[in-house]
């Protein structure tokens, strides 16, 4: 659904644009800014690294990964385009290879994306998680699923909506770009699931 602007004599659509034809990229523009503001994505959440590669076997990168106010490990993987790629299997992938993070993996992730000492980086997330003491126990119990693009095609809703089903704590959240004049205005939408299911199945849990 369109923006509208109300002016005095007419509410008129607000013209869509695209992140392409803006000038504006994927990871040095979308993903520096998400980073900084990760809350206009996914709510309660603190990024441990940026474009995170620790992997023995492997050469592939995690968008950002960030922590919940739950203490479970968060995968955002982010695109730029209008059908969002490939972003369910990646983020399915990176799940599965990430699930296994301690708290000392996390400490270590976030000391050295953000260069800070390891004591400053465990401050940081004991702070985030009103922890006194690291309680590995209670870390990284699950890992939640965030694919963030300009839309997305029905291969990746579809799929995103069976994981959903399937009990894996999977979201799509729509970046919608829009002109006004010489800005570029962001319609940021969670579509899948939608919001109310989201508050249904927390007051399951």
């Amino acid at each position: 659904m369109p923006i509208f602007e109300i002016t005095h004599d007419a509410i008129t659509p607000v013209p869509m644009t695209t992140f392409e034809s803006e000038g504006i990229t994927e990871r040095a523009d979308l993903q520096r800014l998400l980073r900084s503001n990760i809350g206009a994505v996914v709510p309660e959440c603190f990024v441990l690294a940026e474009e995170y590669a620790e992997w023995a076997d492997a050469k592939r990168r995690i968008d950002l990964l960030c922590i919940d106010s739950d203490a479970n490990l968060v995968v955002v993987e982010l695109k730029r385009t209008e059908d969002a790629g490939q972003a369910d299997l990646q983020a399915i992938r990176y799940a599965a290879m990430i699930s296994l993070m301690t708290f000392d993996d996390a400490v270590n992730a976030r000391a050295k994306y953000f260069k800070k000492t390891a004591d400053e980086a465990k401050q940081d997330i004991l702070g985030f998680l009103n922890w006194d003491i690291p309680q590995k126990d209670k870390f990284a119990q699950d890992v939640r699923i965030i694919l963030v693009s300009a839309e997305f095609s029905k291969e990746v809703t579809s799929t995103a909506l069976w994981l959903y089903e399937k009990g894996l704590d999977v979201r799509c959240v729509r970046l919608k770009p829009y002109k006004v004049a010489d800005k570029v205005l962001v319609d940021i939408q969670q579509i899948i699931p939608l919001p109310e299911a989201t508050d249904y199945q927390n007051q399951l849990r």
